[in-house]
């Protein structure tokens, strides 16, 4: 794995007005979040057709593994996997596979199946389940009871009532996608974010980009951070979640216990490849930051920023504090 050029450093560089002027941007709400693609190319025509083919491809992948639409794979699975064995997409079938890998890594701070609990949360309208219906559902989120065949491709879950979510992977996944299909086009300079989710091809022409880190608790960012090839993803409290009686409920479900996951207030993951650090963003904002950054240490190429709770920044030892 290549190593990810990453400095903490405040800088700038000046750039020519004549080639900033072929950078074309788009985007579009996919996934459940806002879809930026940002690209340079001497062709504007040709921008505008390649970032309508990107934003086709992520559409095409929600469609696949969108736990809400009645017509898409996951869906499919959520329905009969209990009652019969489901060969869904080679793709979906590929995308969960890495996903349960992940969950083992993790020792299940990872685990798609949260849904059977998460799936009873309405964040928009401030609904959450009750302690008692949380206790009854709990068991069901278990990385364990999803058993994949790999020869047949199928999918079938040991218990009724299960529900799987892609959500802690899928966008990171849809983003790589994005930027195989860039690379296709011949493009060398571009970013797609999905959300939280970044991947970001080349440089900026001749400069790096330059990502900000959400403060969680105020307006404007509390780190920025220079990146060229690399992806970034981050997790955080302040994403999705509503508050009652001084109380923050937000969509990052610890497994073990079906409710939102509390040491740490963001997590930002830098890497090679979204899929990557989409899941790590995951998992290290549940595990908190002793055995987070633990994990992030123990792997190559990997890079991780955690504000825990109150609101300190901790580093993976790759990284000097600005």
């Amino acid at each position: 794995m290549k190593t990810v050029q990453v400095v903490i450093l405040l800088f700038s560089f000046l750039v020519r007005s004549d080639v900033s002027a072929e950078w074309f941007e788009k985007t579009e709400f996919l996934m459940g979040t806002t879809v930026t693609v940002e690209l340079w190319h001497l062709d504007k025509e040709l921008s505008k057709t390649v970032a309508d083919e990107v934003f086709r491809e992520i559409a095409r992948i929600e469609k696949l593994m969108s736990p809400y639409l009645p017509k898409s794979e996951l869906f499919r699975i959520n329905q009969n996997a209990f009652t019969k064995a489901v060969q869904p997409d080679a793709e979906v079938f590929a995308v969960i596979e890495l996903a349960l890998l992940f969950s083992e890594k993790t020792k299940g701070a990872f685990d798609i199946s949260f849904a059977s609990v998460g799936h009873r949360f309405n964040y928009r309208n401030g609904e959450k389940p009750s302690a008692l219906e949380i206790e009854n559902l709990k068991s069901l989120i278990d990385y364990r009871l999803i058993i994949l065949n790999k020869k047949k491709k199928s999918i079938r879950f040991k218990r009724s009532g299960i529900k799987l979510d892609l959500g802690g992977i899928a966008k990171g996944y849809a983003v790589d996608k994005s930027i195989e299909l860039l690379q296709q086009w011949g493009v060398q300079h571009a970013i797609v974010s999905a959300g939280g989710d970044s991947r970001i091809l080349g440089d900026k022409r001749g400069r790096p980009w330059m990502v900000g880190i959400k403060n969680p608790r105020a307006e404007g960012a509390i780190i920025t951070i220079p990146l060229q090839s690399a992806a970034i993803s981050t997790s955080g409290d302040y994403e999705r979640y509503f508050e009652k009686e001084g109380v923050r409920y937000h969509h990052i479900l610890n497994p073990k216990t079906g409710q939102s996951a509390r040491s740490l207030r963001s997590v930002t993951i830098i890497g090679e490849e979204a899929i990557t650090t989409d899941a790590l963003s995951t998992s290290v904002f549940v595990m908190g930051v002793q055995e987070g950054l633990k994990l992030l240490e123990s792997m190559s190429g990997i890079s991780g920023i955690l504000i825990d709770h109150r609101n300190k920044v901790h580093y993976t030892s790759d990284l000097a504090e600005p």
